[in-house]
């Protein structure tokens, strides 16, 4: 095998992945992207990949399934959830699954650096003095159900008992932050 890959993102946001990697690149890090799951574990099959910087939410479903594949392919990698459409409930089967870390973009290359160098939590993460807001329970239940679905749009919208197109303007805005 070939010397080690410091970093493969795995994001079908073209022009975010370039970015990154020539971002990663510049600091002296080999980096190598994926647009899908075929070609993250075929990367991971002809090279030693140390760090992967995985999409939550891909074209062809969630990232969530890949995991588990990338885990198989590449044992010693450590995995790092990177995404715009973050939730609870995601964040900790991400976790379950054997990622790392759970980002929420956008994040800075130090930050994405950062999440693979801590591996312990940190007990003085500050507690919220508020509950979430109800706009923001509805974000996760959504999400939560979306995952039960793999991702499939139509099942999800008939599980919450709302319009197609309904959902898919509520998923294409950004999270709700409290």
């Amino acid at each position: 095998m070939a010397e080690p890959l410091d970093f493969l993102i795995v994001d079908d946001d073209d022009a975010f992945s370039s970015i990154l990697a020539r971002t990663l690149a510049r600091r002296g890090f080999r980096v190598e992207t994926a647009c899908d799951d075929t070609a993250a574990l075929a990367v991971c099959a002809n090279m030693w990949v140390q760090r992967i910087i995985l999409d939550l939410k891909l074209e062809q479903g969630s990232g969530l399934n890949l995991i588990g594949r990338l885990r198989e392919a590449a044992a010693d990698a450590r995995i790092v959830i990177l995404t715009g459409y973050s939730s609870i409930p995601t964040t900790v089967e991400a976790i379950k699954l054997g990622a790392i870390n759970y980002l929420c973009k956008p994040a800075s290359a130090d930050d994405i650096i950062d999440a693979f160098e801590h591996r312990s939590g940190n007990p003085d993460v500050e507690v919220p003095q508020q509950p979430h807001s109800v706009k923001r329970l509805e974000w996760e239940h959504i999400q939560r159900v979306l995952s039960d679905n793999d991702g499939n749009i139509s099942a999800t919208a008939r599980a919450l008992g709302m319009h197609r197109r309904t959902l898919q303007r509520k998923l294409q805005k950004r999270p709700v932050k409290s």
